[in-house]
């Protein structure tokens, strides 16, 4: 057995010229060529000769080979076929790990996505964002799944992801949950993953996670409009960008990303007027917003922070980050109220200004929904109202700033105070 094993050597191997299979032993061969010498491993399957390449003699030296041969003559004893498994292994290379294929999903549909929450969103949960070094890194939720190639994901991963956060965070859970089922479902239409989705909700996860119905609903959590003007009042002595982006906020009932994103150019304040774009608005429909004395007032103030982007001073953020060139982050707004004590949301004031301008005065729904930007469900209503309402809207948000510094308009009525003394 010693004579049939290892018969060449390293010499050999280096002057060998003559065309043909030389063998080492155990299946091993040197295949010289008229193009060149390489390793091939030689075995009998069903009385059928199989060949695997193992490489080059210049890439892989004589005891690599045999290294090679070696572990190849052991999957062979055991049933297997080296040929079958190099492809696998070949096919597996090819195989992206959730974190890749999460990157390639965002890359390929951001410039779909108008909101510029939504993809910050996005790269916070399931992609890449850049630290305070502007290092690319990956946080989130789906921190445990980014290493695990999308083939190998199955049900008890996705679970391993939703219920920590399911019971106390189910609206952030089920979004979270549907961007893992659409970046798996991705893959699967790129042939990397084969079967059901594990994320999937429908006759999967429902009959292993209890319905979103049952647990708290997770509307934005708003302050009652009675104690907006004091804590207006409070916000007016709080110091900082942060501060003022949300007093403007409120006043003006935008979204968070609406204020965060405003541009210079966007502002007229002769007119006192804040157009913000389509392209920039929930519905993709440009929204014109009438601005009080206190919202020129905040702009004037935050207009001596103005710093051009790339030179072009129009397009300056109005209220900037302290990176350049760059807006507020979303947390700046909220640590605002976290600084304050108030467990309540940004986006919550909304509900606050809706339900101050349904309970408290007398302006009709359309004009209350056109100053949220909201659009009309009933087609019918949506029909008649052609314009934006901004007149209408004009005195609306002069009669909610007058409230939010605790003075009461002429053209406001409690019809609060109405109904219960009816």
């Amino acid at each position: 057995m010693a004579r049939q094993m290892n018969r060449l050597t390293a010499r050999a191997v280096s002057t060998i010229t003559k065309t043909g299979m030389h063998a080492d032993g155990g299946g091993l061969y040197l295949n010289v060529t008229g193009t060149g010498r390489s390793w091939v491993f030689v075995w009998i399957k069903n009385k059928k000769r199989r060949e695997l390449g193992l490489g080059s003699v210049t890439a892989v030296s004589l005891a690599e080979a045999r290294k090679k041969a070696d572990e190849a003559r052991r999957l062979v004893a055991a049933g297997g076929d080296p040929i079958e498994e190099k492809k696998a292994e070949a096919r597996d290379a090819r195989i992206p790990t959730f974190g890749d294929m999460a990157d390639r999903y965002i890359e390929a549909m951001e410039p779909s996505w108008k909101n510029s929450k939504h993809r910050d969103q996005w790269r916070m949960t399931l992609g890449r964002t850049r630290d305070a070094e502007g290092k690319l890194t990956r946080t989130g939720y789906c921190l445990g799944l980014a290493a695990k190639r999308v083939d190998e994901i199955s049900t008890e991963d996705v679970l391993a992801v939703l219920k920590p956060i399911w019971s106390g965070k189910p609206e952030t859970a089920n979004r979270i949950r549907g961007r893992i089922e659409m970046v798996l479902d991705a893959a699967k239409v790129a042939g990397h993953r084969t079967g059901e989705n594990p994320a999937a909700w429908r006759g999967h996860l429902a009959l292993l996670l209890p319905k979103r119905s049952k647990l708290s609903r997770g509307n934005h959590a708003a302050l009652p409009y009675s104690d907006v003007p004091t804590f207006m009042a409070r916000l007016r002595d709080a110091k900082g960008v942060g501060a003022l982006a949300l007093e403007f906020t409120i006043l003006t009932a935008a979204r968070s990303g609406e204020t965060r994103g405003a541009t210079w150019s966007e502002i007229d304040l002769a007119a006192k007027l804040w157009t913000i774009p389509a392209a920039r608005m929930k519905a993709g429909k440009e929204h014109r917003v009438p601005l009080t004395a206190r919202a020129i007032a905040i702009l004037e103030q935050v207009a001596l922070l103005r710093r051009p982007v790339d030179g072009d001073d129009d397009h300056a953020f109005v209220f900037p980050s302290l990176k350049a060139g760059q807006p507020l982050s979303d947390m700046t707004l909220s640590a605002v109220l976290r600084r304050m004590k108030l467990d309540v949301t940004v986006h919550g004031f909304r509900s606050s200004f809706r339900d101050w301008a349904g309970d408290a005065t007398s302006f009709p729904r359309d004009v209350i929904e056109a100053a949220l930007a909201h659009t009309l469900e009933n087609k019918t209503e949506a029909a008649y109202r052609r314009s934006d309402a901004l007149e209408k809207r004009k005195k609306l948000m002069e009669a909610w700033a007058n409230y939010c510094e605790g003075k009461r308009a002429d053209n406001v009525t409690d019809l609060a105070a109405h109904r219960e003394a009816g």
